[in-house]
């Protein structure tokens, strides 16, 4: 059981204001799916973070009366469709670190899970008041890799933003090669076919190498590849089994299809970006963060059925969630390294933020974002259409 300090309960009083669970059932328990969470909130945004993996699980607007989170809810899309799903800690934006998709055997036998620690790890956390804003800061050691994350997020008032930093720490006295992924997830409601796009600061790609047939287990998986194997293509316009070019940015119509596909990030560029686009809803959730930390982003869709989509918008050190192994022994793609350093007895960090908005009438593209004098600038070039958000912390 985690108690705050009575100094740190005033901050409900303020404008922006942070809550931690003490318990899933106190008297300031707040729980998400049954389990303890953690929300921090200013006048325009409200987060619900789990103590479990510090994930994020849903991020709404203020002033919206639908609460509409345009994260992934696995537990919610089971019981729309009359399932039940066991919490996993795999939803919404979760960290994947220190290693990204499935392990090798011997890593399975010592107890190293999907996605390794993190996320199913419970942390502690801290609430902290500073000037212009507050911020939340989840620790935990991760034991079977020997290292500790702590990730910090925080908001200032007036600003559609969340900052988060975080970093990791080695333990031993090695050095080793580190794969991090950050798995951010939208999903259905926000995410609709013909309506939500996911756009890119990136033009290189490849659709993933598939060993499995095109239709996956026959009668089992309502699901069925659409994208040839190992293809390199240009962003957005990769290639399909039947021959024709389909549109990655779109959330496909009559949707039965399983997609994977990676994406370079623009190498002449400082800061990169990935956003998802509602247009009916006029709503953008987005992500500005540096290239030297993350290159690479996974794109992962998983088309079940129109209220049933998940789009995951992956950016990290590798183009695909694989074991370590694999990842080292491959070595670089297209000339771009595909894990990161952590030195022995030292620290690496990263740094990223995201937005979550409204856009004006008639913006319908989002072709570029932009970090600039503390202002994220999000651009439809040919609506001649310009956002303009208030980032005032940077990167």
């Amino acid at each position: 059981m985690y108690i705050l300090p009575v100094m740190h309960r005033l901050l409900l009083i303020l404008t922006v204001s942070v809550t931690v669970a003490q318990s899933p059932v106190g008297p300031q328990g707040i729980t998400f799916e049954g389990q303890p969470a953690v929300t921090l909130s200013n006048d325009k945004l409200q987060m619900t973070v789990m103590m479990q993996g510090s994930s994020i699980a849903s991020l709404v607007m203020t002033d919206d009366g639908q609460k509409l989170s345009p994260y992934w809810n696995p537990t919610r899309l089971a019981r729309e469709v009359g399932r039940t799903v066991q919490f996993t800690g795999s939803l919404g934006h979760f960290v994947c670190v220190d290693g990204f998709g499935p392990v090798s055997g011997e890593e399975r036998v010592a107890g190293l899970p999907m996605h390794r620690e993190a996320h199913i790890t419970t942390f502690e956390v801290s609430a902290g008041k500073e000037t212009g804003g507050s911020s939340l800061t989840f620790t935990a050691k991760l034991p079977i890799v020997q290292e500790v994350f702590t990730r910090r997020f925080h908001m200032v008032g007036g600003e559609n933003v969340v900052y988060v930093d975080s970093q990791l720490e080695n333990l031993m006295g090695f050095d080793r090669p580190v794969n991090w992924a950050e798995h951010a997830t939208v999903a259905a409601p926000f995410l609709e076919p013909s309506v939500t796009t996911v756009e890119v600061s990136g033009s290189r790609s490849q659709t993933r190498p598939c060993v499995e047939s095109p239709a996956g287990a026959k009668g089992q998986n309502p699901t069925q590849r659409r994208l040839t194997s190992g293809q390199d293509f240009t962003w957005p316009m990769a290639p399909g089994l039947d021959g024709k070019t389909i549109d990655l940015r779109a959330i496909p119509e009559h949707p039965h299809y399983l997609d994977h596909a990676a994406t370079l990030l623009d190498p002449s560029r400082r800061l990169e970006w990935v956003a998802a686009f509602n247009s009916s809803k006029r709503a953008i959730l987005g992500y500005v963060f540096k290239r030297e930390e993350y290159p690479w982003v996974q794109h992962w869709g998983s088309y079940s059925a129109d209220t049933q989509v998940v789009r995951g918008m992956e950016f990290g050190t590798q183009p695909y969630d694989l074991p370590r192994r694999e990842i080292v022994t491959d070595g670089p793609m297209f000339g771009t390294p595909v894990y990161r350093w952590l030195p022995a007895k030292a620290k690496i960090e990263s740094h990223f933020l995201l937005f979550y908005a409204r856009v004006p009438q008639g913006f319908q593209h989002v072709d570029d974002v932009r970090l600039e004098n503390g202002r994220i600038v999000i651009e439809d070039r040919r609506a001649q259409r310009q956002v303009t958000l208030t980032a005032s912390r940077g990167l």
